[in-house]
């Protein structure tokens, strides 16, 4: 899931700009709301590894 929110972010970071160059408000909103959906997704995924270390280190497993 991190690779679809770095990919995001990519994405939204060029419709900003595309809309920044163009004067066109509404790709440079849909840029900026790109980029919130990548760092969500990246953030879900840094969650999620976080609670799977948490659970393996109760059960006693190593992490790596």
């Amino acid at each position: 899931m991190a690779g679809n929110g770095s990919r995001d972010k990519m994405k939204g970071k060029a419709k900003e700009m595309t809309g920044k160059v163009t004067g066109d408000a509404r790709i440079k909103r849909e840029g900026r709301t790109d980029q919130a959906k990548g760092r969500a997704k990246n953030a879900m995924g840094d969650a999620k590894e976080n609670i799977r270390g948490i659970k393996d280190s109760l059960k006693g497993k190593d992490a790596s």
